[in-house]
């Protein structure tokens, strides 16, 4: 089940950013907004998984998640409040949130072994469609030098997260 979660979160991001190809591609306040409810649904998986996991690694883990993401999250807040610029809901932002409600849903229904793999695999399957958004769509249609900028420091730590998300779950870089 979790496969056909992460993969259905992870096209309706990738459909999405290809609808945005065909046009002028997202505003700044809609790509603010797909970067700031990113960040805000993984400090929601870390909430989680610091509430039900008892793995000292994993535990570890979401508290890295947590902190990185909120202070990424407080940054691109207090740039968004220093431009006066609202970020605007999009079909994106309403994807990801839906796929992640799901996700959560379903880790609330594992415990012990089985809830951490499925968490790390999450977070495995959310660090590469959300890192491959920014680099394909969001950072390139970014018309703001600050929001580019903060969008490419949080890509370069996303891909940190990525990679250990990936060592932890046993995957393959």
């Amino acid at each position: 089940m979790f496969r056909k979660i992460a993969l259905a979160g992870a096209l309706l991001l990738a459909s999405t950013t290809v609808a945005y190809a065909h046009e002028a591609g997202p505003s700044d306040p809609q790509i603010a907004h797909i970067a700031y409810t990113a960040g805000q649904l993984d400090v929601e998986a870390a909430d989680q998984a610091l509430m039900k996991s008892t793995n000292v690694e994993v535990r570890a883990f979401a508290e890295t998640m947590k902190r990185d993401h909120m202070a990424v999250n407080e940054q691109a807040l207090a740039l968004l409040g220093r431009l006066q610029v609202t970020p605007e809901n999009n079909p994106t932002s309403e994807a990801l949130t839906k796929a992640a409600a799901d996700q959560r849903q379903h880790l609330a229904s594992l415990s012990g072994e089985a809830f951490d793999k499925a968490y790390m695999d999450n977070e495995v399957a959310f660090h590469r469609t959300v890192n491959e958004a920014l680099s394909g769509t969001l950072i390139p249609n970014a018309d703001n030098a600050e929001l580019k900028a903060l969008l490419e420091r949080g890509l370069a730590l996303f891909r940190e997260h990525q990679a250990h998300a990936e060592q932890m779950a046993g995957h393959a870089h």
